[in-house]
């Protein structure tokens, strides 16, 4: 695996999380070259960066290869005076260096004469070497050099993971190389037509990959013919893994956490081709994210046996820590971005090297926020991995507001390529699991399902958004309506009568307040529906698609919402509850046009009961009933 980084990324503080995550794996096969080039976009680089650097990449097992002079360089360094030449080349400062560069020859001249005097070899060596030529030497740095590079690549010869430190010119060999603010520059077409003439790039072959050689059909050959290319195709596929039944647990009272536990460990139990392929990660909350039994039965990977001292000392430890080369869980230390850089790779495998993989992470629901970037940019990428965040809101009310997400459901609604989930009931979230180990192996070909407008022939990721808190379940639920209704994000718990007026609609642990408002409201109200919503996210999109495709002429598209609430009669209001961000769920009025109230929290949580935040911060079933009876009440004009 080879990467090139830019020096001023190495700022980015996940770098050194995955460097010592490498550590603790034994990480191999792998390069990272760092283009050297000492400028950011708004700056340059701190003098003595590189030193750090070494230090930093040493100190995690990594060899370091210094690349800084060119072939040029170098062989002006053994002409008599070339020492000299060398020892105001290393100690001239970053800036000053970039400045001289974007200034060109003469002044490298005039500031060389300056600095060295007349020495006689060294003014010499100089001397004999054009403004031209002498810009070309002191912008030969290793970075820049094919022949320098490819020599040092030629001379690793083991698999210890490898950083070169390979020293450029930022922006080398075009008109603005080395300027302050070359990393938004454009050239001029002045610029541009000289830079295409230094190239030698013919008037009108700009898009030529061999624009300047010679015997194009002769490099064709020998690229076609070296390894890289001669394997084929670099990116690959694999056969679908078929979707066992998915068993729910039928404990009278269960959390979803619980729930999903259950459903991987008697995954655990089977030997389906799915199981065997599922890799499951944690930043550390292993065991309180109910994955302590799967792991107790497919075990930890590691690249080597690890014995368990615990157990060899008769000490009996709930987890059985059992490492070993086939196990399928990764621990992983408390670092969230780590987590979601591990989903990104692993949900690329397929693609990679031909071998799917179904990676699932779970994490502190607040915490999902801490990835947000590796998260973004590995649903961009395509990658497919379910991710877990449990617990989640209020409802985790003993451990305080640090431990209590607000925001997470818009996170899960406005990521593209995630489709976000949060089921109520462990029947519902059985439903969503084996719908989303499919989902997760679509090849992203195909157009939009035309019945939910959504993009289930294409295929992402999935994010479950799951809860600590047991709630009575509600018994055997086998019919299409239901399981149908769950996957597309929403279905009728009480349908509402021809003359409704009240419909609440709740997301997630909030169920039972939502059920127990209905019947706090049904002496007062002549008919009260229940909308179970398991997936704003879904719900959502496709609205909005259906909406873009009558715009488009489509004047029958009908999205999943739209179905399920357009026999609703206009004086019908809409009472929303979730345990997260009001905004998640606000919209349904807009649906139809029904005057909508919309309730869940909007602030940081505090530690006490969950009925006590419940009713602190207004989603009880009192206060719901309270609420959808002032708005009836009060409705304005």
């Amino acid at each position: 695996m080879v990467a090139l980084v830019g020096d001023a990324e190495l700022d980015e503080g996940n770098v050194y999380e995955c460097l010592q995550e490498g550590w603790k794996n034994g990480l191999r096969n792998t390069w990272w070259i760092i283009d050297y080039n000492r400028q950011s976009l708004d700056g340059i680089v701190p003098e003595g960066l590189f030193q750090r650097i070494e230090q930093i990449f040493a100190a995690f097992g990594w060899d370091v290869v210094k690349v800084k002079y060119g072939a040029l360089q170098r062989k002006a360094f053994a002409e008599p005076g070339g020492e000299k030449l060398r020892a105001w080349i290393d100690a001239c400062p970053n800036q000053l260096y970039a400045a001289l560069t974007f200034m060109g020859g003469a002044v490298w001249r005039q500031r060389l004469a300056e600095a060295l005097g007349d020495q006689g070899d060294v003014s010499a060596l100089i001397d004999r070497r054009s403004d031209a030529e002498l810009a070309a030497l002191m912008e030969n740095l290793g970075g820049n050099c094919v022949e320098t590079m490819a020599e040092t690549f030629a001379a690793i010869d083991h698999d210890r993971p490898t950083c070169f430190l390979a020293y450029t010119i930022k922006g080398w060999g075009t008109p603005i190389a080395g300027h302050k603010d070359n990393h938004g520059g454009l050239m001029s077409k002045a610029q541009m037509a000289d830079w295409q003439r230094h190239m030698s790039v013919p008037e009108g072959e700009k898009w030529e990959p061999f624009a300047t050689v010679k015997d194009r059909a002769g490099l064709r050959a020998f690229l076609a013919a070296v390894p890289f290319f001669a394997r084929g195709p670099r990116r690959f596929s694999d056969a679908l893994l078929p979707v066992p039944e998915i068993e729910v647990d039928r404990a009278r009272e269960i959390s979803t956490q619980i729930g999903f536990g259950k459903i991987l460990d008697d995954l655990s139990k089977g030997d389906s081709p799915l199981a065997s392929r599922i890799v499951t990660t944690s930043p550390d909350v292993t065991g309180t994210t109910s994955l302590g039994p799967w792991v107790n039965r497919r075990k930890l990977f590691a690249s080597s046996v690890q014995h368990d001292t615990f157990r060899a000392e008769n000490i009996a430890p709930t987890a059985k820590w059992e490492f070993a080369p086939d196990g399928q869980h990764i621990e992983l230390g408390i670092a969230k971005m780590n987590l979601f850089l591990l989903l990104g790779a692993a949900g690329l495998s397929h693609s990679l090297f031909g071998k799917r993989l179904i990676p699932i992470g779970t994490v502190y629901d607040p915490f999902v926020a801490r990835g947000l970037d590796a998260l973004n940019y590995a649903c961009y990428q395509s990658a497919r991995f379910v991710i877990v965040g449990t617990p989640s809101g209020v409802t985790l009310a003993p451990e305080g507001g640090a431990h209590q997400s607000i925001g997470t459901p818009l996170i899960g609604m406005s990521q593209d390529g995630l489709a976000a989930f949060e089921p109520a009931f462990v029947d519902e979230l059985a439903v969503i699991m084996a719908w989303a180990f499919a989902y997760l192996q679509k090849d992203g070909e195909g157009d939009p399902d035309e019945r939910t407008w959504l993009r289930d022939e294409t295929g992402g990721s999935v994010y479950l958004r799951l809860s600590t808190n047991p709630l009575e379940q509600p018994g055997k639920r086998h019919d299409d309506a239901f399981r149908q209704g769950t996957i597309d994000g929403a279905y009728w718990l009480r349908a509402p009568g021809p003359n409704c007026e009240v419909v609440i609609a709740y997301q997630g642990a909030v169920a039972p307040e939502a059920i127990r408002a209905s019947g706090l409201l049904a002496d007062s109200r002549r008919d009260v529906g229940v909308l179970a919503v398991t997936s704003a996210d879904r719900l959502n999109a496709g609205w909005t698609a259906a909406q873009r495709a009558r715009a488009r002429g489509n004047k029958a598209a009908r999205s999943h919402v739209e179905t399920l609430l357009q026999d609703l009669p206009a004086h019908c209001r809409l009472a929303t509850v979730i345990d997260g961000h009001p905004a998640t769920l606000s919209w349904l009025g807009s649906v139809w046009g029904h005057q909508t109230i919309s309730l869940g929290v909007e602030h940081f949580g505090q530690t006490g009961t969950i009925g006590d935040l419940y009713r602190h911060y207004g989603i009880d079933a009192e206060t719901i009933a309270a609420r959808v009876s002032g708005l009836t009440a009060g409705r304005p004009r």
